[in-house]
Formats: C-alpha cells, structure tokens, sequence
C-alpha cells in the first residue's frame, strides 16, 4: 500500500474478488484468513458492502456476491462501446460493410455496439441488442474458439448464411482485455469474404483490445 491508497477500500475490493470466485460464499472466518486481517475487520467490511447491496449474506452466515454487483455491471457496456467506436468505424468504412462488437451474456452473444458504412449503395442490418447463441455466427464461433485456442492469436472465424441468408460473417476474439470477453466483427451479403476482410477484423480487434487496457 502507498500513503495515496486506501486500505479499506483495498480490502473490500478484495473481498469482492474473494467472494466472486467461489459459488459457495465464504464465512467471516474464512475470509479473515484468506485477508491476513481479523474477523472484526471482515465484520466492518461486509456490513458496509451490505449496505450498498454488494455483498449478501445467507441463513448459514456465508457472504456472497450480491444483487448490487450486477447494477454495477450494466454499466460496463457503455463503456466498452464507447471505448471501440474508433476502430469500428473505421472497420466499417474500410471494408464497407456492418461493424460490430459482440460480448458473453450467459450463454449468448450480445452486440453492443454496431457501425453501417456511410458509402455503400446497400449493407447489412444489424442492431445493438441483437442476440444469438455463441455457436451461431461469426461473432460467437470466435469468442468460442478464443477459450478452445491455447496460443496467444487464435486468428479470425468466417461464416456463412448463419444468422441471415445470403450474408457472410468475419470475426475475431478481443484477447488479453481482463474482465470482457467478446469479438470484433463485420457481417455483409456476399458469396464469401475477401481475404483482407480477415486480416483487417484481427487489425480492428486488436485496436479494441488496446483501448480496453
């Protein structure tokens, strides 16, 4: 710790972490051990996260993530969307086809933000908010592969007529962005995708990536 951090605030970040990592909860006892700090601490600790509904506590006293954590986490979307807007918009003028930035929600794909070209006589329709199952689509196929793939770039994943007749789907995972699993890609009606569009996917995930750090 530095004379410009909290230490409480440490600890309770760190009880946050605790407890998301277990299914399970943990009692006050096991999370004084796990600290380094003694159980009137942890006491001190949850009471005040309980206030803000950030942690619950069960009828066998275990502490566990609470409802709070969620409200939080609804807000993490405007800013991923605002963090890729660049590179998606340049992703779609480049290519001249729909942007978009797909991430994990349960067990769907959620796009969360989306970018039309402005030059093209026609393009793909595509809606923040839509949603499909992971292993339906570009966008899923390449978050999926990302968690199959054990080297540093599992490239990009093509698809075709999946999600829409007639239309093609160019994707690739955002790696090593801590907390955000998803994927950049570009969807457009054609037999199939060029070979840049690929290449330029992986060029634009990476952007993304880099703007989430």
């Amino acid at each position: 710790m530095t004379a410009e951090t909290s230490q409480t605030l440490d600890r309770g970040l760190r009880v946050l972490k605790l407890l998301a990592d277990t299914d399970h909860g943990l009692t006050v006892t096991e999370l004084s051990h796990k600290l380094g700090v003694n159980r009137t601490v942890v006491y001190r600790l949850l009471a005040t996260l309980e206030q803000h509904a950030l942690v619950r506590r069960d009828l066998g006293g275990r502490a566990r993530v609470g409802l709070g954590v969620l409200r939080l986490g609804r807000q993490v979307h405007p800013l991923v969307r605002e963090a890729a807007m660049p590179a998606l918009r340049s992703l779609a003028e480049d290519i001249g086809a729909t942007a978009h930035l797909t991430l994990v929600d349960g067990a769907e794909a959620l796009a969360v933000a989306v970018v039309e070209p402005s030059w093209t006589d026609y393009h793909v329709a595509y809606r923040a908010g839509f949603r499909h199952p992971l292993d339906r689509g570009a966008a899923g196929k390449a978050i999926l592969a990302a968690r199959q793939q054990r080297t540093d770039d599992p490239g990009y994943t093509l698809t075709h007529g999946e999600l829409e007749a007639g239309a093609c789907g160019a994707a690739a995972p955002l790696l090593g962005v801590t907390g955000v699993e998803g994927s950049v890609g570009v969807v457009m009606l054609a037999d199939v995708v060029p070979e840049r569009v690929g290449t330029r996917v992986l060029d634009a995930a990476r952007e993304v990536a880099e703007a989430l750090r």
